[in-house]
């Protein structure tokens, strides 16, 4: 039995023994959430099939109390359940990118999983295990960008001990993706191989109301080590004004057996000094001005010469029949990770900039809308020879009905736009219509 598996069940075990005391079942939460998507990614005559697919997802997330004691001890469990509504081949590209895919190429009909997580709470200090957690962390962001969530397995700690710090660290294991019931290792773009160890730690320091400090490091055992800092400081101008910097560091470099066989990283398919290798610094600047309904965000992001940005990504892991396992799609801690494209690649310069409205100072409460730019300069060539650009624009218009027998509900629709002139661009366009509702029982 696997580790993690087997203190889960015990966990399990002491959970069985106290279910019934104050607290556990008092303090439990039930909700089941719906999310309706349509997508459309339209390549732009570059050869790549278009994809064209509606689904169907739900969402079960059962969030138990603690246990009365010095420590008390709980227990979360989520199921997902993922409905295929246009089949047929065609418009599903074979990659498990939205929808997991058949043995013909074509996408199942449905698909589902299951997990949890035993939790334990003492003071101010709580642990979670198991195979449900979603971090939200500068060196990891679970993705949940498609029909249904990525989550992962291992365990996490946070504590609040000391005031006004929260520190976080842990160890995962395994990736869960959107678009797979199945389990996989833990790896980086381009690579075959995978690894079971990703630690990580680190703190949030909020020295002031106004003022955050944050420092992260991660080892993904046998591929990279990464260092990150960062500050967040909002200034008030007035009631309705303020002024918010947003600064962001990476220092990320090779570990273990990356560069071998399997274990190459492909630098997001751009330059590398020392090909395979991890060998990054990233720094990324933005300031958000805000008044009323208003905010305009502009920012600048440098990406260093040596080598591409890198991030937990296992789009390359294949099951024993050399099939992808459907565990790609991935985020990470910039404003870059954007609709369709990275902005990551070695020596990328990108400027960027952000427009939203909050339609409720109009008296619409629940409207908000934005639009987004990006370009990126200076990308080097995979030879190093030469550079060349790319840009991106996003829109998109959100609404959730404030009152009434459909409050909640959510609609969101989205349109991106990518150009690209270098040796690895696919122009793009994309759309996607979602609609959320969430039901909480408890």
């Amino acid at each position: 039995m696997h580790k993690s598996t087997l203190a889960l069940a015990v966990a399990l075990g002491v959970l069985a023994q106290q279910a019934g005391a104050a607290g556990f079942v008092e303090d439990s939460k039930l909700s089941v959430s719906s999310r309706t998507m349509y997508f459309d990614n339209d390549n732009r005559e570059t050869g790549g099939s278009d994809q064209r697919e509606t689904a169907q997802g739900f969402k079960a997330d059962y969030l138990s109390g603690f246990t009365e004691g010095t420590v008390g001890f709980g227990f979360d469990a989520q199921a997902v359940w993922g409905i295929h509504l246009d089949g047929g081949k065609g418009h599903h590209p074979n990659n498990n990118n939205f929808f997991p895919s058949d043995t013909d190429g074509s996408a199942v009909d449905q698909w589902a999983r299951i997990g949890g997580n035993a939790k334990a709470r003492f003071s101010k200090t709580e642990a979670h295990l198991g195979g449900a957690l979603a971090p939200n962390l500068p060196i990891l962001v679970a993705n949940d960008g498609r029909l249904l969530p990525q989550t992962f397995e291992g365990g996490i700690v946070t504590s609040k001990e000391i005031d006004n710090v929260t520190l976080t660290g842990g160890q995962l294991e395994h990736a869960m993706g959107r678009a797979s019931s199945n389990k996989t290792g833990l790896s980086v773009s381009g690579a075959s191989q995978d690894s079971n160890k990703f630690q990580f730690g680190g703190a949030d320091w909020k020295v002031t109301k106004d003022l955050t400090l944050q420092y992260y490091y991660s080892n993904l055992e046998d591929f990279y080590k990464q260092h990150f800092l960062g500050l967040v400081h909002v200034y008030p101008i007035t009631n309705d004004q303020s002024f918010k910097t947003d600064l962001r560091y990476f220092d990320s470099s090779s570990d273990g057996k990356n560069g071998q066989t399997g274990y190459a990283f492909d630098n997001n398919k751009g330059y590398a000094k020392n090909k395979g290798e991890v060998d990054n610094k990233t720094w990324s600047a933005m300031f958000t001005y805000t008044l009323g309904g208003h905010s305009l965000m502009l920012g600048h992001q440098q990406v260093g010469d040596d080598g591409g940005f890198v991030w937990l990504n296992q789009s390359g892991v294949k099951d024993g029949n050399g099939n992808l396992e459907g565990a790609g799609g991935s985020s990470f801690y910039l404003f870059t990770d954007s609709m369709i494209n990275q902005f990551a690649r070695a020596g990328e310069n990108t400027t960027f900039g952000q427009y939203s409205y909050d339609f409720a100072r109009l008296g619409v409460p629940g409207l908000k809308t934005s639009i987004a730019y990006l370009r990126g300069d200076d990308i080097r060539n995979v030879s190093g020879n030469g550079s060349y650009n790319e840009w991106e624009r996003d829109a998109r218009v959100d609404y959730v009905i404030q009152e009434g027998t459909l409050k909640g509900l959510g609609a969101s629709l989205r349109h991106g736009m990518y150009r690209g002139s270098g040796e690895s661009a696919a122009d793009m366009d994309q759309t996607r219509l979602i609609f959320n509702y969430t039901y909480t029982f408890m």
